[in-house]
């Protein structure tokens, strides 16, 4: 098992908050997927994805199809994915993955969360390179799947760590191979949960006290509660 794993093992990230927080997040995701690639899933894997993403969250479909039809009514904003970068205390990095309809109003929060926890927002590149940017799916685990041959088969389409996690197996792989692993799942009729991307440290986590621990957990909350805030990474062990 690699690094996905050990990351997976070291920091299980926590789940997004109540459950209104989780669909208006995936309400942007479906919108932003839409208005990149179309409304009509049969014809964009991306807006698929998120969809089975979504019904796994128990996301209302009323909700879903409301999201979709945002992406091609005119009267709406659009929403920018914009990733802010920067430390907290303790010299531990952070990455803030976003989704705005007001760049202006999103990086004045982030910037004033960073400096009311001693932390500091960076430019653009500063941590960015601390992160490796994958692709990861979630499938559940079928009776009778033979593990060592689907970690065969998906490594030569750019996978780079496959594991079972309970009764679902974890796939990490590349970036730009998102198409590839979904086609093969699609291919191969293997029950989707989810599929999405997520950042991995590419270096050692930083090891923290209980208290340091505490006060960054307060850094993360206040980022978390914010709904321009995708995706919260971080270094911290």
């Amino acid at each position: 098992m690699g690094r996905a794993f050990e990351y997976r093992k070291e920091r299980k990230m926590k789940r997004w908050g109540n459950m209104s927080r989780v669909f208006t997040r995936l309400g942007k995701e479906l919108t932003m997927a839409a208005k990149s690639g179309g409304g009509d899933p049969e014809n964009n894997p991306r807006l698929r994805a998120i969809i089975q993403t979504a019904r796994a969250e128990n996301m209302p479909k009323d909700n879903i199809e409301r999201a979709i039809k945002r992406a091609v009514e005119k009267d709406q904003n659009d929403y920018k994915e914009v990733v802010y970068e920067g430390y907290g205390p303790h010299g531990i990095a952070f990455l803030v993955e976003t989704a705005t309809d007001n760049p202006t109003r999103t990086v004045a929060n982030i910037r004033s969360y960073f400096n009311k926890h001693n932390g500091s927002l960076g430019t653009s590149g500063s941590v960015e390179f601390m992160f490796e940017r994958q692709c990861v799916f979630k499938i559940k685990n079928q009776p009778g799947l033979d593990m060592d041959n689907l970690e065969l088969e998906l490594i030569d389409l750019g996978v780079d760590d496959v594991f079972a996690d309970g009764d679902e197996i974890m796939i990490y792989g590349a970036f730009e191979a998102y198409g590839a692993i979904q086609k093969y799942i699609e291919e191969h009729q293997l029950e989707l949960v989810s599929g999405g991307f997520e950042r991995i440290p590419v270096g050692e986590l930083k090891e923290v006290t209980p208290e340091q621990k505490a006060e960054l957990e307060k850094l993360i909350e206040k980022f978390e509660d914010d709904d321009d805030v995708q995706n919260v990474y971080h270094t911290m062990k």
